[in-house]
């Protein structure tokens, strides 16, 4: 859509709501125990399965790829992927030739633009998406120019992220940090991302409420549905509950899928399938988590 500065101009956050909002849902128990596996299982089917390291390697890739394809034991669960892998662009033709032996489906993202900074020329993040995109991925985890959001730039900060969607063609395109949100949609961003996950802090409750009801005040004007998704620091089971009731509570439940909601993470697929586990069993004992690396 085009840019609507007016609309941007106008948006308020108050903060202390917002933080008693936060506390409110940490806080929720409605997950009772019988139910936690089937929410788990939900959570699993929401994850971007990420190995985004400066020692990735073509075998690390490979493993990442066949544990997304069986992300929980054989014997406790079939039939179930992770929503994606995501990796950088120079991993993705590793990723998507694996995915491709294993005769699955499962789409790869790649982050992209500069990641994590973005701090590299327009001319070359644009290449990057195009590499990617060219390579199989079907998904590209932009990095939008802080420092144009930084400084209120907004209009050029559109142009950008417009020319990014462009460079996508038929990818979706996942717009990161916690900061534009309104103008990264506008732009035609697929997703909004909290985070790189290379920050000191990165997902958080209170920035993500922000986010998901900019997504609802932009469903509501515009009849266009946005993902979102959390990255950095989430590596719990119970995390990814909480994470599931903030978008039931506040987007309902059509943001429960992973076509409008991922978990970006590298170890919480491990304490998931712990607990899953030990809600089959009762118990922890013999558990061996894949190794990923």
């Amino acid at each position: 859509m085009p840019l609507d500065l007016e609309w941007v101009s106008k948006v308020r956050v108050n903060t202390q709501a917002v933080l008693k909002r936060a506390q409110q849902i940490q806080g929720r128990n409605k997950n009772k125990k019988q139910w936690q596996a089937a929410w788990l299982l939900r959570a699993v089917t929401c994850i971007d399965l990420t190995t985004l390291a400066g020692d990735d390697t073509p075998g690390n890739v490979h493993r990442l790829c066949m544990k997304a394809t069986q992300p929980v034991r054989y014997d406790l669960l079939k039939s179930v992927t992770t929503a994606a892998v995501c990796v950088y662009p120079s991993r993705v033709a590793d990723a998507v030739k694996s995915l491709k032996a294993a005769n699955s489906s499962l789409p790869v993202a790649s982050v992209a633009t500069g990641f994590p900074a973005g701090q590299t020329s327009l001319k070359t993040r644009l290449e990057e998406v195009r590499m990617a995109v060219e390579d199989g991925a079907m998904e590209i985890d932009i990095v939008i120019n802080r420092t144009l959001a930084l400084t209120g730039q907004w209009e050029a900060m559109y142009e950008e992220v417009c020319q990014f969607r462009e460079a996508c063609g038929e990818a979706h395109m996942k717009s990161i940090l916690a900061i534009g949100d309104l103008v990264a949609m506008m732009a035609g961003s697929d997703f909004i991302k909290t985070s790189t996950g290379k920050e000191s802090v990165n997902a958080t409750y209170p920035v993500a409420i922000v986010m998901v009801r900019a997504i609802r005040d932009y469903f509501l004007k515009t009849g266009h549905k946005v993902g979102f998704k959390p990255a950095g620091g989430i590596r719990t089971a119970k995390e990814s509950l909480v994470w599931l009731t903030l978008m039931k509570e506040e987007l309902g439940d059509e943001w429960l899928s992973p076509r409008l909601f991922r978990l970006g993470a590298s170890s919480l697929l491990a304490d998931i399938e712990r607990q899953i586990y030990h809600h089959v069993t009762g118990r922890y004992a013999a558990y061996h988590q894949m190794p990923m690396a």
